[in-house]
């Protein structure tokens, strides 16, 4: 797959910090803005992911409970290891 260039506008701010770590890590502001991206978009795909799993859990009719979340925030401040509750809710699949 080739390279292609786009164009964007960024602030003057934003501008000046990027060519200053660009700069820094002595590479191109391109290729920093195309890692930014590439990240960017990753992240991106990992969410959809872990939506996509958890749609589906939800139209299996399995659920956390509310009170299972707020006991675990609860934990979090703590224990910030405290592992993520089980489902505890199991309705009749949807369908």
């Amino acid at each position: 797959m080739g390279e292609v260039p786009i164009s964007l506008h960024l602030t003057a701010e934003t501008k000046r910090e990027l060519e200053e770590h660009a700069r820094q890590l002595n590479v191109s502001v391109a290729e920093i803005a195309e890692r930014a991206i590439a990240s960017y978009l990753e992240i991106l795909a990992r969410e959809r992911a872990i939506l996509k799993e958890r749609l589906a859990d939800a139209d299996k009719g399995v659920f956390v409970s509310s009170e299972a979340i707020l006991e675990w925030m609860e934990r979090l401040e703590t224990d910030i290891d405290s592992p993520a509750p089980e489902p505890d809710v199991f309705l009749p699949p949807r369908g």
